[in-house]
């Protein structure tokens, strides 16, 4: 057994070491300067207190970008140090955010000992490289994002570091092969539990789908499936899901195999990146695809987002989580005794509070990070959620899943076509949203994401709306002139929520435009990107009529696309004259 001792180095702090939505991302150049990731660990281990840290058994896993293999020998090597007992780390640093959810929350080690926290290494949907992005964020004994109360302490704690520690003389970790490394230090042993990446998630997720229902609708020979991971986590997961447990075919797989680069894409499940998938679907517009497979879906780099798709249809993640909670309880046995309650992020379209009102559910409307959602579930008031940013979910862990949201949409095609798969027509993913629409009504929704922007032209362009909420008449005049088709706005505001289980108020959280028809536009500083700013607008329009809901969503938004970009003066602050991704 090695010894190791207890270092303390030097260190001064690093500006901007600030937590946004999901942790800290900034480029691998800015990860790699010396002490700069042992800092913000350090600050991680400080706000938490030595009660939370000594004796702790800590998950240490991610999306497995560049970088991350350095970063786990580092943080392993610094929790060591500071009296945590156990390291777990997937096999070859590879967890989902998903998964280490479900590893904090469900898995319990040989020796009796349950997770009370994680570092969770990944910038989720953005690029990865030595060139690119990494990120961190540390998720408490929950399974979920650390609230604004430790993060905020972090920040401080990185704005003041004098030291860091370190344990010297603690080899690297072989983290390829599984298998429990054991050491000795000062305060005792300390032991590293390189583990299955996907096991202790599989059981959760067979103790949620009925997945006998899902490999009978997968072996139909009517039926096809196309699943794509962006060469991100995801695909560590989905071969044993999919094709060892559900019996898809492997073909069915596409950049499953996880690379530090994710092969020189962009791991952000949705039409404008996931190019591959939107071709095989049929949706390209440079190439048609003659038979496109019945369901098709994506993941991010981490695996917690996801894009489902069906045949030459495309399902907006708002409508996606209205129709997982339309249909739950009748088609996901882990709801078959009722819903306590949904939840939607703000920016998220209206879809999902028409069901809640139909269904007659506690219905909740958070600002954007999955920590608030967290805390209606640990209070037993909500059990599906969703973003619009591809992020969909359910109390079974406290991160949005992607693979959750894809078992969630083949149950339901699952249950719509169980006495059919001989016989008859499919039920497609076309059929379920259009008959979706026909109860609901339809809300027309995009998104226009202006990425990278220059940061003082953002806040720029922030300001200009709050300022012109001071007068909705002025608002109304503007917009008249602008289009005469468009209603008028009835209440203009900047999103603020006070959480019903913690009391703690968050401001700023968005600026809204609402119109009397219940049409929506909404404009929110984005706090995912690792460097610049990311503006983000949210165009919406309600229809009821059944006879109007086959309209094409960016023509039937074209009046509201063009008031949204007047009104706020885009391209004189942004100086760009197109968003970089519309979805």
């Amino acid at each position: 057994m090695a010894n190791f001792k207890v270092s303390r180095v030097e260190t001064t702090p690093f500006e901007g070491q600030k937590p946004g939505t999901s942790g800290l991302r900034k480029k691998v150049k800015v990860f790699i300067q010396p002490h700069y990731l042992q800092n913000f660990v350090q600050a991680t281990f400080n706000a938490l207190g030595a009660d939370r840290v000594e004796g702790a058994t800590l998950v240490v896993s991610g999306d497995g970008r560049y970088y991350s293999k350095d970063a786990i020998q580092i943080i392993t090597k610094m929790a060591a140090a500071n009296g945590v007992r156990r390291v777990w780390i997937g096999q070859n640093g590879l967890l989902s955010t998903p998964a280490v959810s479900a590893v904090v929350r469900e898995r319990v080690g040989a020796d009796g000992s349950k997770a009370t926290g994680a570092f969770i290494l990944t910038a989720s949907h953005n690029p990865g490289g030595p060139h690119e992005d990494f990120g961190i964020k540390y998720n408490m004994e929950n399974g979920g994002p650390a609230p604004e109360g430790i993060t905020n302490k972090i920040y401080e704690n990185t704005t003041t570091i004098k030291e860091y520690l370190i344990a010297e003389g603690l080899p690297d970790v072989d983290i390829s092969t599984t298998g429990v490394s054991s050491f000795e230090g000062p305060k005792g042993k300390f032991d590293v539990d390189v583990f299955d990446s996907t096991s202790d998630y599989l059981k959760l997720l067979k103790s949620i789908f009925d997945f006998p229902a899902i490999q009978k609708l997968l072996s139909s020979p009517k039926f096809s499936f196309c699943y794509d991971a962006l060469h991100g986590v995801a695909g560590v997961h989905a071969k044993r899901i999919f094709v060892e447990e559900l019996g898809a075919n492997e073909s069915s797989l596409v950049n499953c195999v996880p690379k530090e680069d994710f092969g020189g894409g962009h791991p952000d499940p949705n039409l404008t990146y996931a190019k591959e998938l939107v071709a095989r679907m049929g949706l390209s517009k440079t190439h048609s695809e003659p038979n496109p497979p019945e369901f098709g879906a994506a993941a991010d780099g981490d695996g917690d987002r996801n894009m489902v798709l069906g045949k030459r249809f495309f399902v907006t993640p708002s409508d996606s989580v209205a129709i997982i909670a339309a249909n739950a309880v009748q088609a996901i046995p882990y709801f078959s005794g009722g819903l306590k309650g949904v939840a939607r992020s703000m920016p998220t379209s209206a879809a999902l509070d028409i069901v809640a009102k139909h269904l007659k559910l506690k219905f909740f409307e958070v600002p954007t990070g999955w920590k608030f959602f967290g805390n209606l579930m640990d209070a037993g008031m909500c059990s599906i959620c969703g973003e619009e940013s591809f992020g969909t979910g359910s109390d079974h862990i406290r991160e949005k899943d992607g693979i959750w949201a894809v078992l969630a949409w083949l149950s339901i095609l699952a249950y719509k076509n169980k006495d059919n798969l001989g016989e008859g027509n499919l039920v497609s993913v076309e059929d379920i949203v259009c008959q979706h629409w026909a109860i609901y009504g339809r809300h027309y929704y995009t998104r226009y994401d202006y990425e990278n922007v220059n940061a003082d032209g953002a806040k720029d362009l922030m300001a200009h709306l709050v300022k012109l909420q001071s007068s909705i008449d002025e608002v109304n005049k503007l917009i008249k002139g602008i289009r005469s088709d468009v209603s008028n706005v009835v209440h203009a505001d900047e999103f603020e929520y006070k959480d019903p289980v913690d009391g703690s108020v968050s401001k700023h959280q968005g600026i809204r435009y609402l119109f009397e028809d219940g049409s929506r536009l909404v404009f929110r500083l984005s706090g995912t990107g690792s460097e610049g700013a990311t503006i983000r607008l949210y165009i919406e329009q309600y229809e009821k009529d059944s006879s109007k809901i086959g309209r094409d969503s960016q023509e039937a938004l074209a009046p509201l696309v063009e008031v949204a970009l007047k009104l706020s003066k885009m391209q004189e602050y942004t100086s760009r004259s197109a968003p970089t991704v519309i979805t």
